[in-house]
């Protein structure tokens, strides 16, 4: 299976805070998963899709120094029994799956998240989605948090790609599911609103969060993005990792 690599060439899992969501501030231990099926301007995980030779644009490409990356340097291949090693060497039993996109290899992940319950029945299993791809019965019945993240028009992917109606009813469905949207400007609520109406979430399961990388950047959008869940009624979620490390890696 394909994870993400560190600069220091190791995979990247590592023990951290939980910094979005509804597990805001809670100890766990991430697995990022390399490869995605979306690829949004503003993904401050890029290394996971934007390999050299693909054609799909970012925000940072107006930056001479921001060139897209090499497989080799950013992605590592391992076993499912070799990942979950990696993340037994933590003490922590919350894991958050995230990428990329876990569920591109969700086969894969059934069988990480499989062997490390059978070795501990007291794991907690979140996994971070973009809600395009529905997952497999194996999966669901061990996952213990889904954090979907439904990519609104600002992420830059086509209507037909972030939006799968039949994902997306699985997971409206599920008690297990919270609904996390990346706020860019006032203008984004409307998609919230419609996407609320469609699929039937309860306003108390969705966050509203803003988008940036560096503090300066979600200071902005904070202030009145939070006065619009207050006067809603949806949640807030502030990036609690980016106010405290910044947009460091395996933090």
């Amino acid at each position: 299976m394909k994870i993400a690599r560190l600069p220091n060439g190791s995979p990247e899992v590592f023990h951290t805070l939980q910094g979005e969501g509804i597990s805001t501030g809670v100890p766990a231990v991430f697995v990022r998963a390399s490869l995605c099926n979306l690829h949004c301007v503003w993904c401050d995980t890029d290394y996971t899709w934007n390999f050299e030779g693909t054609p799909w644009p970012h925000e940072k490409d107006a930056d001479p120094n921001y060139t897209k990356f090499s497989k080799d340097r950013h992605m590592i291949e391992m076993t499912p029994a070799d990942v979950a090693a990696a993340i037994r060497e933590y003490s922590c039993r919350r894991l958050v799956v995230t990428g990329g996109e876990p569920l591109v290899q969700q086969e894969e992940f059934i069988d990480v998240l499989e062997i490390l319950r059978d070795w501990d029945h007291r794991w907690i299993f979140e996994l971070e989605t973009n809600g395009a791809i529905t997952p497999e019965p194996d999966l669901d019945r061990i996952i213990s948090q889904y954090n979907v993240s439904p990519k609104l028009s600002n992420s830059g992917n086509n209507e037909d790609l972030r939006l799968n109606q039949e994902a997306l009813t699985f997971f409206a469905a599920s008690p297990r599911a919270w609904f996390k949207f990346v706020i860019s400007s006032p203008a984004d609520l409307a998609e919230v609103a419609g996407l609320q109406s469609q699929f039937g979430l309860d306003v108390e399961r969705i966050f509203l969060m803003p988008e940036g990388r560096d503090p300066k950047t979600l200071q902005g959008r904070r202030e009145w993005l939070a006065e619009k869940c207050r006067a809603l009624g949806y949640r807030f979620s502030d990036r609690l990792h980016i106010q405290l490390w910044g947009d460091e890696r395996g933090r």
